[in-house]
């Protein structure tokens, strides 16, 4: 084993050998470094006074040109562009802008500036050498008169949401899909304008979607989960022992599809509709029978009463859940539940209505044997008796209906236009007039009802009635507690109305002094049709009707009457 510090082993340095010489290669990296570094900057400061080769600004070639070769370049071929309309587009529609009212313009010398000068930076550099590409113009922008032409160019390029729609009317699915509005962003649209203009004449503005109310994915699930179950068939109803069918277009109508603020839909029945609709439907099957009510009768002024019927109603809260509920499902059967109706004017109401005393009774005066005569007869034979039942209302031409030859009228003398002339039926203004009275005196309401244009002496100033078929009217309301049986007699000179029942009220007439007095006027004709006609002035009066119920007044009313002159008419026609 040898020994490591054994020194006879040791090799020692000769002293002969040549000292190692100072290193030189640092030296020479710094030269290479220095001349690239020189070559560098020279290529640099060369490049840099021209626009890199194959660069296209808007469309225009300018390429390798110097600064000012690219800015004559520019000048000539992309300014004129800038004179054309720039056509904004949108889904909506499209609008044109006239770039300088716009405040749109380009920039050339920031635009060329942007190409050349001197860069250190290499991968400008390696553009020099490899090659540009297509560059944007620098636009010079006003934002504010961008801006008020875009807000300008809104109606063409925004639009509102169209909403979609979805029904079963007729029973039919009617579905229509929404479409979602646009509204132009004002800040995307400029940023798009200077990032394609003036290289494209037309830009697609930067818009954001406007969601209409209620969604496509909202009415398409109704319509599959509801609209589409509702017209799959016909609806059964099961009431009172029937059974009637619904089909989809009879219950449409009250199927409501309305979308709610937030957007969703629950479907929901028009219970009114709904109920209108079924009650007609069991009408016609007879599953719902309407309720008959008494029927009063006389034989002169003795009365008789045939009894009532109740009848049978669907229920109307079984129809809004059983049908509705069939509408929605699979499940096409609703069982209605029914409930009995008795009518308003029942056999007991009847009988403690009849009537008891005589209310009021009126009569007017006339000639025998006048041809009117004939015709007041034949009216007071279709009035005399008829009774008219509590809060029921009267109508004289109601009772009577058109005044024919065949029903038994003859040709007298009317009023038409102020003037005296003949019609079939003429007279019986004056039963009329007696019938207004009778209920003026019984305390009823008073409805409808018309003066003669011109004062006859034989009837109260102020409180008669004309009637003319079919626009002339005497109408009143029973508002007495019993019925009224309504009592018509003449004599060869008279005409009486009386009404029988139970008496409400003790009812006072007044009447005012004649005012606004129009004296006629003198009146020679000598038409063929002509008929002579007396004076008699005009006025206007007032009646007054004071109505009392255990001596005190419950009511006052007034009516005011204007009556036109009848003027002096001489006939002259000699045939």
């Amino acid at each position: 084993m040898t020994d490591l510090l054994d020194h006879v082993s040791w090799e020692e340095p000769s002293w002969e050998e040549d000292v190692p010489g100072p290193r030189r290669w640092p030296y020479v990296l710094l030269g290479v470094l220095a001349a690239a570094v020189l070559a560098y900057g020279g290529a640099a400061w060369w490049l840099g006074d021209r626009v890199p080769r194959g660069t296209t600004v808007s469309g225009v070639d300018i390429g390798g040109r110097d600064e000012a070769g690219a800015r004559a370049a520019l000048e000539r071929e992309l300014l004129p562009r800038t004179e054309q309309p720039l056509v904004l587009t949108s889904s909506a529609g499209e609008a044109e802008l006239d770039p300088a009212a716009a405040g749109l313009g380009v920039d050339v010398p920031a635009t060329v500036a942007d190409l050349v000068g001197f860069t250190l930076d290499p991968v400008v550099l390696w553009h020099h050498v490899a090659g540009g590409g297509e560059e944007p113009a620098v636009l010079a922008v006003d934002v504010a008169a961008f801006e008020a032409a875009l807000e300008e160019a809104r109606g063409s390029l925004d639009a509102e949401p169209v909403e979609g729609s979805l029904g079963v009317g007729g029973g039919t699915i009617a579905y229509t899909a929404p479409v979602r509005g646009t509204d132009t962003d004002v800040a995307g649209t400029l940023a798009a304008v200077e990032r394609w203009w003036p290289a494209q004449r037309s830009v697609e503005v930067a818009a954001d979607e406007v969601p209409p109310t209620v969604p496509a994915a909202e009415l398409e699930r109704v319509r599959d989960e509801f609209a589409t179950v509702a017209v799959s068939g016909p609806v059964t109803v099961e009431a009172n022992g029937r059974s009637f069918e619904l089909a989809p277009a009879d219950f449409a109508p009250a199927v409501v599809l309305e979308p709610a603020e937030d957007g969703t839909i629950t479907p929901r029945a028009d219970d009114e509709r709904l109920r209108e609709i079924v009650h007609e439907a069991a009408a016609e099957a007879e599953a719902e029978v309407e309720p008959q009510p008494a029927v009063v009768t006389f034989r002169g002024r003795t009365p008789s009463v045939k009894a009532h019927v109740n009848g049978v109603a669907l229920e109307d809260e079984s129809i809004s859940a059983a049908v509705w509920q069939a509408i929605g499902s699979e499940e096409r059967t609703a069982t209605v539940t029914t409930r009995e109706v008795r009518p308003d004017f029942t056999t007991r109401v009847a009988r403690d209505t009849l009537p008891t005393e005589v209310v009021s009774s009126f009569t007017t005066y006339y000639q025998a044997g006048q041809s009117r005569v004939d015709n007041i007869r034949r009216a007071a034979e279709v009035i005399d008796g008829t009774y008219v039942l509590p809060g029921e209302q009267f109508s004289m031409n109601g009772v009577l209906g058109e005044r024919t030859e065949a029903k038994g009228y003859v040709s007298a003398g009317i009023i038409r236009y102020g003037r005296l002339a003949d019609s079939v039926g003429g007279g019986i203004s004056q039963l009329s007039t007696t019938i207004f009275n009778a209920s003026f005196f019984a305390g009823v309401q008073l409805d409808a009802w018309q003066p003669h244009s011109f004062y006859i002496s034989r009837y109260p100033e102020g409180r008669e009635a004309t009637i003319s078929w079919p626009d002339l009217h005497n109408i009143w309301t029973n508002t007495l507690d019993g019925g009224i049986l309504v009592e018509a007699k003449t004599t060869d000179t008279s005409v009486t109305v009386t009404y029988y029942g139970t008496k409400k009220y003790d009812v006072e007439a007044t009447k005012s002094d004649r005012y606004d007095v129009v004296e006629p006027e003198r009146v020679v004709d000598d038409g063929e049709e002509c008929k002579p006609q007396s004076p008699v002035e005009g006025f206007t009066v007032d009646v007054g009707r004071i109505m009392r119920a255990g001596g005190e007044v419950v009511q006052r009313q007034t009516f005011t009457t204007r009556y036109d002159a009848a003027d002096d008419i001489t006939c002259t026609y000699d045939g």
